[in-house]
């Protein structure tokens, strides 16, 4: 059946707009996931206490809308979670999550400003130490101590 469907869409020489639309039919569908890891002038790290988690803290994030690229919309899930503004800088970490159709990018940035509003996902934000940091996912505290060697 996929070979048939090759064949069919080589001949139609479809624009690459065409195309896309047509692999977005075609093609399963997953959700792009963005992390950050969002250091303040102390070195610090930027977690929030999420209304709708079983682990009330963790690192912020968020999905990525269409067309957006994971930096902005990783700026965009702070801003609008919490009214901080961020500089999302350097890639640290991609994964995929084998039960979900799910892949998530994990960002370094740092905190440039704003004033932080509660919203109906997150109740209270922290900048927290390495030794101080509440509890959390085992996966955000490797992304953590990852971020934390490529800032020595």
């Amino acid at each position: 059946m996929k070979t048939i469907l090759a064949k069919i869409y080589k001949a139609l020489h479809l624009t690459k707009g065409l195309q896309l639309l047509a692999m977005r039919f075609l093609q399963d569908q997953f959700l792009v996931g963005v992390t950050g890891i969002i250091f303040n002038d102390k070195n610090e790290i930027l977690l929030f206490k999420h209304t709708y988690r079983s682990h009330a803290w963790s690192l912020p994030g968020g999905y990525l809308k269409s067309g957006e690229h994971p930096r902005e919309a990783l700026e965009r899930e702070i801003k609008e979670e919490s009214g901080l503004v961020v500089s999302v800088d350097e890639p640290l970490k991609t994964r995929t999550d084998r039960d979900t159709a799910r892949l998530d990018m994990c960002y370094t940035g740092v905190l440039i400003g704003g004033d932080f509003k509660p919203s109906p996902e997150v109740s209270e934000y922290g900048f927290f130490t390495q030794d101080k940091l509440p509890l959390l996912r085992k996966n955000q505290v490797f992304l953590i101590d990852e971020a934390l060697k490529q800032r020595v």
